[in-house]
């Protein structure tokens, strides 16, 4: 594996590891925060950090291939994916959320395939089903009782179906920008969707308790800025299906973050579902193996024409 291989691989884990620990955040400040609110605020910090990073390496704008994707990746991903999924964690628990909202990668997948040419390898779709599965088995475990809102599973496969869609956006718009450049002008559009929840989110801070802000902060520095200039930078060196597979890891590292913050200690069926998940996902990220080259029959010398032969006589007359 190259330098720019292991540098991606480490961007798409870092991504992965933020992004479960946005379930779990989500979960606290929306007890203070409503669902745009807090989509709001998370996109207002993490646009801040995102344009000083600009700022500070002297990224100017992407160049006007790359707005297309930026415009729908940030309206459908940033956008409208961190309203419903804020309103759906509000209805159903972190675990079952990662679990629908997991769907989004085989939407990914599929879409990426038709759209962008990229095809799906039987290695991919392979390891998606066993990932999927995986993810199934740690959603269920989760799910308790199964008294889990219908509204909010519906919410929850909104956010999928729109962060499969923002990714496919994204991938084309990575041609002609950096990722950082991608990212932060996907987030300042985000936020620019989401500006009519400004006057409910100032309504809000004024009564939340710090706690709660301080998550929104987290929310956008961390699972925002960060892991989505990561995701982008990861994005920009694999297919948008191996990136989507990636993130059916997601739901296990949930489980063990809910363990460790939340003090839910998971089930045998629960860590046995985050097992097979993460095998699912080296199995989609693997490259299947090249035949070995079969040496050709050893075949005598035939020159192609006459004049090849080397003469080493006198010339006829």
């Amino acid at each position: 594996m190259t330098s720019t291989q292991l540098k991606a691989v480490g961007a798409a884990g870092t991504t992965v590891l933020l992004w479960a620990s946005a379930f779990v955040t989500i979960r606290s400040a929306g007890a203070a925060y409503s669902p745009g609110a807090l989509a709001l605020g998370r996109l207002l910090v993490g646009t801040l950090v995102l344009g000083v990073l600009c700022l500070v390496r002297r990224e100017g704008l992407p160049h006007r291939g790359a707005w297309p994707g930026i415009a729908v990746s940030g309206v459908l991903w940033f956008g409208l994916y961190m309203v419903v999924l804020n309103w759906g964690e509000q209805k159903v628990d972190a675990g079952t959320a990662a679990l629908v909202v997991n769907v989004g990668p085989l939407v990914t997948a599929l879409l990426a395939g038709w759209l962008l040419g990229e095809g799906l390898p039987r290695r991919l779709l392979a390891g998606m089903a066993v990932s999927f599965a995986g993810a199934a088995m740690v959603g269920l475990s989760m799910a308790g009782d199964g008294t889990a809102s219908v509204v909010g599973v519906l919410l929850c496969l909104l956010a999928a179906v729109s962060y499969a869609g923002g990714v496919v956006a994204q991938k084309p718009a990575l041609r002609h920008g950096s990722a950082l450049q991608v990212t932060t002008f996907g987030c300042a559009t985000g936020a620019a969707a989401c500006l009519p929840f400004g006057g409910v989110l100032v309504s809000e801070a004024g009564r939340a308790p710090l706690s709660a802000t301080l998550d929104v902060v987290c929310l956008g520095v961390f699972p925002t800025a960060l892991a989505f200039v990561t995701w982008a930078y990861a994005l920009a060196r694999t297919t948008a299906g191996r990136m989507g597979a990636t993130t059916y890891a997601v739901p296990a590292l949930v489980v063990l973050m809910s363990w460790l913050f939340l003090d839910e200690v998971p089930g045998a069926v629960t860590l046995l579902g985050g097992a097979v998940c993460l095998a699912g996902v080296a199995m989609a990220r693997g490259r299947a193996r090249k035949p070995a080259p079969t040496a050709s029959p050893a075949t005598p010398h035939c020159p192609a024409t006459p004049g090849a032969v080397r003469r080493t006589g006198p010339r006829p007359r």
